[in-house]
């Protein structure tokens, strides 16, 4: 297990943010910031895809209740379409940052993309791997996002979104096939 870095600038206070499911075809995009403890340390954080999905939840809970702030934005499939998923990623980062009431002087963002913003701001690609607030920020996003997703796994189970999350996985894409597309699916993705 790697050892994150506490702080990109530890004189500044800090948020890390990402977002999770860029890369599916039903649901929305959910990103979170988070601001850490100047002594905030656990030695299994990690990039969420970097741990099970137990670990993922243990960690939630950890960081909702250690955090000095943390919050969650979802930008939905409708959203996505007119916007495109990069735009809509960065829109719930940034919206997810503003609504922090333990405001940063700094944000560190997972990526290499992100538009002008009222607070500074630096990419970091793989950030989510390589410092605590991004890679907290990662596992909120996910863990957030995946319990959306068995939610409409409810209204929809014929799609599996509890086993795929909205991935594009063979069983996702098959059964878009023969059940058509739902409300939550984004319809500029390809789904074939």
């Amino acid at each position: 297990m790697p050892t994150l870095k506490a702080f990109f600038n530890e004189n500044l206070r800090e948020a890390g943010t990402d977002e999770a499911g860029r890369g599916c075809l039903a649901g929305p995009v959910v990103a979170a910031s988070v601001v850490l403890k100047k002594n905030f340390y656990h030695p299994f954080l990690n990039d969420s895809k970097q741990l099970s999905e137990k670990k993922r939840n243990e960690l939630r809970k950890v960081i909702e209740n250690e955090a000095l702030d943390w919050k969650v934005v979802r930008v939905e499939a409708e959203k996505i379409d007119e916007i495109n998923i990069l735009n809509a990623s960065i829109l719930a980062m940034q919206q997810a940052t503003l609504l922090l009431k333990v405001k940063p002087e700094l944000v560190i963002v997972d990526g290499n993309r992100f538009h002008p913003f009222e607070i500074p701001h630096t990419c970091i690609i793989k950030g989510d791997t390589l410092f605590q607030s991004i890679a907290a920020a990662s596992i909120l996003a996910k863990t957030h996002r995946d319990e959306l997703m068995l939610e409409l796994h409810e209204l929809h189970p014929q799609y599996s979104w509890d086993k795929n999350k909205g991935y594009p996985s063979k069983m996702h894409k098959e059964a878009i096939k023969k059940y058509g597309l739902t409300a939550f699916h984004r319809l500029t993705f390809k789904h074939n």
